[in-house]
């Protein structure tokens, strides 16, 4: 009678694990807005606007509808020359839907309104719910109106007709006006006065900041930053001497390629003015920073909120509290911080990268290996040549597959005998 060789168990959770890593991803869809928007000529200003501004961030998004303002009704607003490259953005972030709206779907609105969310609300720097839009039917014409919830909001617009649709990504209407979110400030550039703040300087009188004002002079986004100061202005998170001092060397800025030191930089300015009483009470705990919009919607953002008193920042890997206020004239903010802010999407993947404090970062441990030695296969069999976590994370290699479709049959079979 044949001796039963001894196999290592196979757990049915690393049966799964192994299962689960084998499926493909889900397809995203890719909306290229703009080249979609280039094919009708009479919108060939709004797009360009849009181009400019936000392209990559309707890049991000799987489902959208766009509130388009044809060149006609484009050409008799002077707004957009007065806003700045930040306000233009945002106003056009107000004119892009988070859903797909066909057009029976704007048939179907009851006649008191329904509220949207845009692409402006997922920013932080709207008010409340003012992000979003209020559409409304008129019952007896079938007309469409697009509104800011806010109630004696001036800013309105009709709908004129569809466009485009593309179920159930993209959908594009035309409307007669430039839609403008509730409370924007639509001449802050024009009309308040620049500061003209030398902020390397403010920080070296700080006496405190003398490593960051260092790094921001080198690193030359200091210049970017002063460039912002007018608009909605900015908000900057300088850490302390000290806080440069408790990085370990698996940190190290210094190490850093030139791009990605200045992304860090700028993840550490929020592109708006919150004084320390307007952080204390946030609405919109996720901010995005100015490394959000060189680097994509979503990405490098700061969670703010109020913890034992302090104002706390967490990046997912560290959390930093406001020290000491540097300086604050609007519409400029400088806040000292007691950590030097890392984006996870650069320092994430280093298992020591997480805070002194306990912020460690959790990673995900290894898939057990199931592979069967050539000493303990069944027979004398030597299996099938082992399958490598690349091939089975990336499941896109038919060599992969196959191979791994052995290990399993191999399972199979012996849990069958």
């Amino acid at each position: 009678m044949a001796e039963r060789i001894s196999i290592p168990k196979i757990t049915p959770a690393t049966l799964l694990y192994v299962l689960l890593l084998t499926l493909p991803a889900a397809p995203t869809a890719s909306l290229n807005v703009t080249a979609l928007l280039s094919t009708f000529p009479e919108l060939s200003a709004f797009t360009a606007l849009l181009s400019s501004t936000i392209a990559s961030d309707l890049a991000q998004r799987s489902a959208v509808t766009v509130l388009a303002v044809p060149n006609d009704y484009l050409a008799s607003s002077d707004l957009t020359r007065h806003l700045s490259q930040t306000s233009l953005a945002d106003v056009l972030r107000y004119h892009v839907l988070l859903q797909f709206l066909s057009a029976d779907d704007l048939h179907q609105i009851p006649s008191s309104g329904a509220l949207f969310t845009t692409l402006f609300q997922t920013t932080g720097r709207a008010t409340s719910n003012f992000g979003s839009v209020n559409i409304t039917r008129d019952p007896s014409t079938g007309a469409v109106s697009v509104r800011s919830p806010a109630p004696y909001s001036p800013s309105n617009a009709s709908l004129l007709e569809p466009i485009k649709a593309v179920p159930y990504n993209l959908s594009i209407f035309t409307v007669n006006s430039l839609l403008l979110p509730y409370g924007f400030d639509l001449m802050a550039s024009e009309t308040r006065p620049s500061l003209d703040l030398n902020i390397t300087k403010a920080l070296i009188d700080g006496h405190n900041f003398n490593v960051a004002a260092s790094m921001l002079a080198a690193s030359g986004v200091v210049e970017e930053f002063q460039a912002d100061e007018g608009g909605a202005g900015i908000t900057l998170f300088v850490p302390t001497d000290s806080a440069f001092t408790e990085l370990p060397s698996s940190q190290s800025l210094q190490s850093l390629p030139a791009d990605k030191k200045a992304v860090v930089l700028k993840f550490h300015v929020l592109h708006s003015y919150y004084p320390l009483g307007s952080l204390e009470s946030i609405v919109n705990p996720l901010q995005p920073t100015l490394a959000t919009e060189d680097m994509g919607a979503g990405s490098y953002t700061l969670n703010i909120s109020r913890v034992n008193g302090s104002v706390a920042i967490d990046t997912g890997i560290v959390q930093a509290t406001v020290t000491q206020t540097v300086f604050d004239e609007n519409p400029v903010a400088i806040f000292g911080v007691s950590r030097v802010l890392l984006p996870r999407e650069i320092f994430g993947k280093n298992p020591s990268a997480g805070s002194k404090s306990g912020g460690a970062i959790m990673t995900a441990a290894p898939p057990p290996d199931i592979t069967l030695s050539p000493e303990n296969s069944p027979g004398g069999f030597d299996g099938p040549p082992p399958v490598s976590r690349e091939e089975i994370r990336s499941g896109s290699s038919v060599a992969g597959v196959q191979r791994l479709m052995l290990v399993l049959c191999c399972i199979v079979v012996y849990l069958a005998v």
